[in-house]
């Protein structure tokens, strides 16, 4: 995230929270429950960035957990997460992105495996490098399956997080192209405060108590 060890940290810690909060919402629907938990994952994942910050960017613990993170995991988990709470109707669309991103982790996940990331501080802002080969390929497909997915998912307020989160892909490329990895998992990980909403929106109506009042 832009600014500051500071910044992420704290960010991160406030999207953390809200994350839980959405995935107490979706307990009552288990299908729910991957995509709910995405502003955990997004909160922890700023706030191992504060620890890049931490230590000066480099080749550490922290920058490679960021790296898994923000790459294999983020391109497998989205798709399958949209894939579960997706109505029937959707799912069969939906397995292309889930396809798509299977593939895409597992370049990734060869790719760090194989080479070394490292995180350099640029100013206000953390730029990593992996040396991926053919990484425009990898790229569109990291998209497909995570934008594509929710935007393919038929429900309108999924559909309004992917759109949220391909405005904060365009804004970033635009003014951070050497950070872009960085700032855009940060707008990614604000804009999935929308998924606290959509949970409301979707958790089932509480069942009536024994013993209550009768409608005549």
């Amino acid at each position: 995230m832009c600014w500051s060890a500071t910044a992420d940290l704290v960010a991160g810690a406030g999207i953390a929270a809200v994350g839980v909060a959405s995935a107490t919402l979706a307990a009552r629907r288990p299908r729910d429950l991957p995509l709910a938990a995405l502003p955990v994952l997004l909160g922890v994942h700023q706030i191992i960035e504060a620890a890049v910050w931490h230590h000066d960017g480099g080749t550490g613990p922290a920058t490679l957990a960021w790296a898994v993170i923000a790459l294999p995991l983020l391109a497998l988990w989205v798709p399958a997460a949209v894939l579960c709470a997706a109505p029937p109707g959707a799912r069969r669309r939906l397995a292309v992105p889930l396809v798509v991103g299977c593939a895409t982790a597992a370049a990734l996940a060869h790719a760090l495996a194989t080479r070394t990331v490292t995180a350099e501080i640029r100013g206000h802002t953390v730029g990593y490098s992996l040396g991926l080969p053919r990484a425009e390929l990898v790229v569109a497909g990291y998209l497909f399956a995570t934008i594509g997915s929710l935007v393919l998912s038929g429900d309108r307020g999924l559909a309004l997080f992917g759109v949220l989160v391909a405005v904060g892909a365009a804004v970033s490329f635009v003014l951070w192209r050497q950070e872009y990895i960085s700032t855009w998992c940060a707008t990614a990980a604000v804009s999935s405060v929308v998924l606290l909403l959509w949970v409301a929106r979707r958790r089932p109506p509480a069942p009536r108590r024994a013993g209550g009042p009768l409608t005549p």
